[in-house]
């Protein structure tokens, strides 16, 4: 029966459908939930269909990004949804590139994507990490442990990394405005993710830094901000010509035949330099060409007002956010005012950040208070590409610095820039937490060293998880090893003998292929880092462990489309 009839008043015949309703509370309970829910959903649920699944999920995204640890980390060739061709051995981009579809590894790209954006490195640290202590509680859950056992374990032994952690700090950053102090600090940064280029890059970094940093006798504490550190890719040459300059650097030349001007005055528009059209649509009657000629002198006149009304407040320097029309490039010449045109919006804003400037969004004069300045402005060419520099005073409130990278291949100049933005990070981290630990693995087989210790002495079943929790530190220093074409385990033997006799900044020495001690070496990892990357793992790893059921609903959309003939 389609519906039941009833009669309202006023004689009129109403049907309510019933059908819908009738079947909808008619649950089968030997369905079980699949009866429950819409036709299209699926769930998932128990050991092996939920718990198990997930974590093979999450170790699979792992083992991907784990051969590209350390120096000789391999690297991924990435072909994205758009076709582009993207070669990196950066855990970050490969996982913003990879389009992840698993929930429980979506969990594992977040946590990375989440410790790149706060801290800037060590993003390969968390995805390995992850997938370690999930790999080894999946051996638990064989065992016969129960997943709230295992969680309770990793709490316990995550609480004594966070204790243990500071008593490994083996350096301290004292002066973060001694240039020395901040290469030796970003050279380990730069040699995990481009080794061979620490000793050219790490300088560069360090120069770029200490521009934008408030001096001494401004009585701040020394701090940076990434976003006034600028990265200029510049295809061409090779990476030894890379540079660094005080101020901004704009990827093209200017538009006019002046291309140097001393004490810029700069006034910043954020619309294009032309004759500004009419709201609404008019209709012009021209009878004969002396009509014409009028109607362009007017138009001509108009925008020679402007543009003398912009020069005569002192303006020697007129940036343009849109196009810039052949009439006013001719009169911006007429009196003497370098033309610039800069699309990007994003570079409009840190050039009016550099110089002091507001940009304007009409066409007219700017007042003192919305004009910026520079100490020059010029046309500097690096081979066969021509670029726009606006160098900065030495006593600009808000200094701008730029790393100009020079190199031929794109996929090497990219990486470049990745490596810079991690030294960036670096410095900007060691300003306010200055401790370092030992790398090289050095710190996890201490971490590992010390909680096995603890799995001895506690009694209850936690014994178990807090030791699955030690073993997943090996994977750093076993990762190095084998990237490095090492005996693994001959190579872990050797750590644990080191650690157990007290050298705890005993690591992976990739060079001699051995054992060796990282502080000689000047290899060290910043705290703060190290701190939040093992953080978003644990809780990570956690949160798959938690999840005992996956319900899936129906994707959203209709039939796909029939194929074309």
């Amino acid at each position: 029966m389609a519906g039941s009839r009833f009669y309202g008043t006023g004689g009129r015949v109403l049907y309510r459908r019933t059908a819908t309703m009738s079947k909808s509370m008619n649950y089968n309970m030997a369905g079980g939930t699949s009866t429950m829910l819409k036709s299209g959903h699926k769930t998932f649920e128990g050991l092996e269909e939920a718990i198990i699944k997930n974590i093979e999920a999450a170790k699979a995204i792992s083992t991907m990004v784990s051969s590209s640890l350390g120096p000789n980390g391999m690297n991924k060739l990435v072909v994205n949804h758009i076709g582009k061709i993207i070669v990196t051995s950066d855990c970050a981009t490969l996982i913003k590139e990879l389009e992840v579809a698993h929930p429980a590894a979506q969990m594992l790209s977040l946590a990375s994507q989440m410790q790149d954006q706060e801290l800037g490195d060590a993003t390969n640290l968390t995805v390995s990490f992850a997938g370690e202590l999930l790999k080894l509680a999946e051996e638990l859950l064989h065992s016969g442990l129960h997943t709230s056992e295992i969680i309770a374990g990793y709490k316990t032994a995550f609480d004594r990394t966070i204790e243990v952690l500071p008593s490994l700090v083996c350096h301290t950053v004292e002066n973060p405005r001694d240039s020395e102090q901040l290469i030796h600090a970003i050279k380990p940064v730069i040699m995990s993710k481009q080794y061979g280029y620490e000793n050219l890059l790490a300088p560069l970094i360090a120069r770029a830094c200490l521009t934008v940093m408030p001096d001494a006798e401004s009585g701040r504490k020394p701090s940076v901000n990434a976003d006034a550190v600028r990265v200029v890719k510049l295809i061409g040459g090779n990476v030894e010509q890379s540079s660094v300059i005080r101020g901004m650097l704009l990827a093209r030349s200017v538009e006019g035949t002046i291309t140097k001007v001393d004490a810029a005055k700069i006034t910043v528009f954020g619309c294009g330099l032309e004759s500004e059209s009419t709201e609404t649509a008019g209709t012009v009657l021209i009878r004969n060409a002396e009509d014409m000629l009028q109607y362009n002198r007017s138009e001509e006149k108009a925008l020679e007002e402007v543009i003398s009304a912009i020069a005569a407040t002192g303006t020697n320097v007129v940036v343009s956010g849109g196009s810039i029309s052949e009439m006013a490039l001719h009169y911006l010449e007429k009196y003497n005012m370098m033309a610039v045109k800069c699309m990007s919006k994003w570079d409009l804003r840190r050039l009016c950040a550099a110089t002091g400037a507001t940009a304007l969004v009409r066409l007219g004069a700017a007042t003192p208070e919305e004009m910026g300045a520079a100490r020059k402005v010029f046309v500097k060419e690096f081979g066969a590409k021509k670029v726009t520099v606006f160098e900065q005073n030495p006593d600009d409130e808000a200094p701008v610095a730029s790393i100009i990278l020079r190199s031929s291949v794109v996929s090497v100049i990219n990486d470049l820039e990745r490596a810079c933005d991690d030294g960036i990070a670096c410095v900007k981290h060691l300003c306010r937490q200055p401790q370092f630990t030992p790398g090289a693995g050095a710190t996890e087989i201490e971490l590992a060293t010390q909680l096995k210790a603890l799995a001895d002495k506690t009694d209850s079943l936690d014994q178990y998880a807090i030791r699955k929790f030690g073993e997943a530190f090996e994977v750093v220093p076993r990762t190095l090893g084998e990237n490095a074409g090492m005996d693994s385990t001959t190579l872990m033997s050797q750590l644990y003998t080191a650690h157990q006799a007290g050298e705890k900044n005993v690591g992976v020495d990739v060079e001699k292929k051995c054992p060796g001690d990282m502080t000689q070496q000047g290899i060290v990892d910043l705290l703060s880092i190290k701190e939040s990357a093992i953080r978003l793992a644990v809780d990570a790893a956690i949160t798959v462990l938690r999840v005992d059921q996956i319900i899936m609903s129906k994707p959203a959309g209709g039939p796909k489309a029939p194929a074309q003939r």
